[in-house]
């Protein structure tokens, strides 16, 4: 979903640094290292980033199968 603002452990900033993350790892970067070079150290911290899965705009998209009925509340044309 969205990325924490804060580590839900320590409170440490990490939502800001999600962005940089997610880019350069794709890039091919290990994690390990990028989350070495972002100052985050503690295991609480780095774990926030590691398990996140960004899936918000998958949830946002309409699905196709789901449509609106005829005659429903909504159709007033």
């Amino acid at each position: 979903m969205i990325i924490p603002v804060r580590c839900f452990t320590c409170g440490k900033l990490v939502g800001d640094k999600w962005e940089q993350f997610a880019s350069r790892v794709e890039a091919g970067e290990a994690p390990d290292a990028v989350l070495d070079s972002l100052g985050l150290r503690r295991p609480c911290c780095r774990r926030m980033l590691i398990t996140h899965i960004d899936f918000a705009d998958e949830l946002m998209e309409p699905s196709p199968e789901v449509a609106p009925a005829e005659g429903s509340p909504g159709d007033h044309c």
